[in-house]
């Protein structure tokens, strides 16, 4: 009895969670139109949701083996019509939601069309055969998403080739705002007189795209790039130093750098107290968190004592870990105790600064208690995660902004 007293009890759970979500739907449905912070917060709500009806079913069996007499069998019929009864309807009207706002697929090409890409010089390296390597930071000003194109020189050719690349996997972007680097103006100006010169300069005009260029020697009007500019080159820099990699190795180090700097979290994804998710630039870029391949810790030796394959991968951990600290400092900045209006609300998710976490995988959690000091200020907070609670200072948490 006792055993089945538990297993109507879960079952009960998951009935209250289809309740929640139907009032969820009631305050969503009431909106004129979804903001995107919106369409995926229900999007994650409609994914936990989309797979209740399986637990459900290995549920009610197991309580339905227990006891088969008449009654109970009469009983487990009902209770699976309910359940079915509210539960069809339901996934029904969050698909036809979800359906009437553009896909994932689409969020970065729209984004981008409405936004501009920034563009800038980064790193240089020299490969084996001598032949020098810079990469370009493509950055979208709307969704703060980051992608690193590997070029062999600063020409204008290479630069045309890198863009048609970028265009050709992430979409044509209206906007690109640059600084004025000879290779960015040369290609607008070549561009520009292409599509005064065609024939069909009325009709290319509208496919376009609009070069702006910051004053110079005025690198903040470029803030957000280079912004990523810094948050590359500072750590690749020192962990380079005088490596030799081949074009295959440098592109393969820039693309896992992309996945770690498209990877950090901007925001909470929904105001649920049981929600530990955070918007990222990569939810924008294929609607869902990036992931890496696991890795074994490669030790942490002289970079030329490793093979080559291992370099690349001892390069990506290194530059995680670096990356993963600097982050949260970088948000603590703007929320030090000296300036900060208020101390941390129970219920808000907290980025956790954690060393010993794998490439690509960040540490959040919600405050569930706060202990202030004598002055009124918290300085520690117990931070409930998907593993458990935990106790840390402030120094060891950050809040992730809501605007």
């Amino acid at each position: 009895m006792a055993d089945e007293f538990k297993l109507i009890k879960k079952r009960s759970s998951l009935k209250a969670k289809l309740t929640t979500f139907t009032n969820y739907l009631d305050i969503v449905s009431s909106c004129q139109s979804l903001s995107e912070l919106q369409r995926l917060e229900l999007q994650s709500r409609f994914a936990k949701i989309d797979a209740l009806y399986e637990d459900f079913d290995n549920l009610q069996t197991e309580i339905e083996s227990l006891d088969t007499s008449v009654a109970k069998v009469e009983e487990a019929y009902v209770a699976r019509q309910q359940f079915e009864d509210l539960y069809h309807p339901l996934v029904a009207r969050a698909r036809s939601l979800l359906a009437s706002v553009a896909p994932s697929e689409q969020i970065f090409e729209c984004a981008v069309s409405g936004g501009a890409a920034s563009m800038q010089a980064l790193v240089r390296v020299v490969s084996n055969s001598g032949e020098r390597h810079d990469a370009r930071v493509l950055l979208d000003n709307a969704v703060k998403a980051v992608h690193l194109e590997l070029v062999t020189d600063l020409t204008k050719e290479s630069y045309m080739a890198a863009l048609n690349r970028f265009v050709s996997r992430r979409g044509k972007p209206r906007n690109i705002l640059s600084d004025n680097g000879t290779n960015f103006v040369g290609t607008s100006n070549e561009l520009q007189r292409f599509l005064h010169s065609s024939n069909v300069a009325s009709d290319m005009v509208q496919e376009g795209i609009q070069f702006s260029f910051a004053p110079p020697y005025s690198p903040h009007f470029n803030g957000l790039a280079e912004a990523v500019v810094r948050s590359m080159k500072h750590h690749l820099k020192r962990l380079l130093k005088l490596t030799h990699l081949t074009y295959e190795e440098m592109s393969t180090c820039l693309t896992q750098i992309e996945a770690i700097l498209n990877s950090r979290p901007l925001t909470p994804l929904s105001s649920d107290p049981c929600d530990y998710s955070a918007l990222t630039p990569a939810h924008l870029l294929i609607g869902r968190p990036l992931t890496s391949i696991p890795h074994p810790q490669v030790a942490d030796v002289n970079i030329t004592r490793l093979d080559r394959y291992h370099r690349i991968e001892h390069i990506k951990q290194h530059f995680w870990r670096r990356f993963n600290i600097e982050y949260v400092s970088m948000l603590q900045q703007k929320t030090k105790w000296s300036t900060s209006s208020g101390n941390l609300v129970l219920g808000t998710l907290v980025l956790i600064k954690d060393k010993l976490l794998p490439p690509l995988l960040w540490s959040l959690g919600r405050v569930v208690q706060v202990y202030p000091g004598s002055d009124g200020v918290t300085r520690v907070v117990e931070v409930k995660t998907k593993n458990g609670t935990i106790r840390r200072a402030f120094n060891n948490v950050c809040p992730l902004p809501l605007h």
